[in-house]
């Protein structure tokens, strides 16, 4: 007998391979190409905020906070929901803190999701959705945005639901297409789960990159909603520091208590100075406020190089991720026109197809322009070419 062997393992998630995002990166840093591809930005974030974590460090607050995140972060948190959104929030048995929005998904979807159950995802997604559902032993529902506009279709939406569904997972603003759900969409969508027994995972990492005087619409404002929603949303994307991976989820009590269950045997908790310099930091709600116009200038700058190129702009209601129609500029499909352009113009971008399980390319691909000006800059004047 081979002693030397590793055993076999049957994978659980057997369709996982090397994500596009890490392709494109490896891509962009061989051929040093403008790296447009991955939602980061190349710019620091306030040196306050680095500030308050250094001093709490120095303070001493280094061992393990509580659980569900230090009482003085869960206050902040509940504070800004209910001045932003008008929904009072418990700090004590309504909000957790998590080691990112994205942990915080996973975590829900293991918290309700029992194997056989479906839960609806509205492509183009957010690509750890669908592998957390499997994880769970659930089953993913794939209901398609509109193409071309990717608004949500509610009577595809309706149509999906079924006995067996247990949750529906909405993103707004939207990543990867910059749409933003309007207060219709969300009454509708409302009206649609009033009958159910369906829970809601609302993706709010966006919440406060929203355009044009347009206002973000948390499933928190509308009643019917935030009875059965996980509400998430991210410190990194707010606060430039997606590094630190912070986040956190506010939900009833009821389904805070079964999401309390899986994070402490998940995560346990998130790291105490970060979340005490957080605390701090969320005394001022400006930096939050300003976000919205201080991406906007960065879109329009680039929406204006942009229109100097063959690009089709489409538009781009909120997030940090421009998407463009490539019919014009090539025949090639979006992922090989992904690579031939980060290859020969020099700027990485990321092809929508990546965002749907079965590939579907509808010539689309998005750019993150969360970028420093000359970054941006760089970048448009290689587009130039096209």
């Amino acid at each position: 007998m081979d002693t030397q062997k590793t055993p076999p393992l049957q994978s659980k998630l057997p369709n996982v391979g090397t994500t596009i995002f890490t392709v494109m990166s490896a891509l962009a840093a061989e051929k040093n190409a403008v790296n447009l591809g991955q939602g980061f930005p190349d710019f620091d974030c306030d040196s306050h905020l680095v500030d308050a974590v250094s001093d709490a460090m120095r303070q001493g607050l280094n061992q393990y906070p509580p659980m569900t995140g230090v009482p003085v972060l869960r206050d902040a948190i509940a504070a800004k929901i209910k001045a932003l959104h008008g929904r009072d929030y418990s700090a004590a048995s309504e909000i957790a803190v998590t080691a990112g929005a994205t942990q915080a998904i996973l975590t829900i979807i293991l918290a309700v999701v029992h194997a056989g159950d479906e839960v609806i995802v509205l492509e183009p997604c957010y690509d750890s959705y669908v592998p957390n559902i499997d994880l769970a032993g659930g089953v993913p529902v794939r209901v398609p945005l509109t193409p071309g506009s990717f608004r949500p279709d509610f009577d595809k939406i309706a149509a999906a639901i079924t006995p067996k569904t247990r949750a529906i997972i909405i993103n707004s603003p939207h990543n990867p297409s910059g749409t933003v759900w309007t207060a219709q969409d969300m009454l509708r969508l409302q009206e649609i789960l009033a009958p159910t027994n369906v829970l809601l995972i609302s993706d709010e990492v966006y919440e406060h990159t929203v355009f044009d005087g347009q206002q973000h619409q948390s499933a928190s404002r509308f009643p019917g909603l935030a009875a059965r929603a996980f509400i998430v949303s991210s410190f990194g994307k707010t606060y430039h520091v997606t590094g630190w991976k912070v986040g956190y989820v506010a939900a009833p009590a009821a389904l805070s208590t079964e999401f309390r269950k899986v994070h402490q045997f998940n995560v346990f908790t998130v790291n105490t100075p970060v979340q005490y310099g957080l605390a701090t930091y969320m005394a001022d709600p400006k930096p939050y406020l300003e976000l919205p116009a201080f991406y906007q200038r960065k879109r329009d700058l680039f929406r204006a190089g942009l229109q100097r190129t063959k690009f089709k702009l489409l538009p781009c209601e909120g997030t940090f991720f421009q998407c463009v129609d490539i019919s014009d500029v090539s025949d090639l499909g979006e992922t090989e026109f992904c690579k031939w352009l980060t290859s020969e113009i020099g700027v990485a971008a990321i092809p929508l197809s990546a965002f749907y399980g079965n590939g579907f390319d509808q010539r689309v691909v998005r750019f993150c322009f969360a970028k420093k000006e000359e970054t941006l800059n760089a970048a448009l004047q290689r587009l130039q070419s096209l």
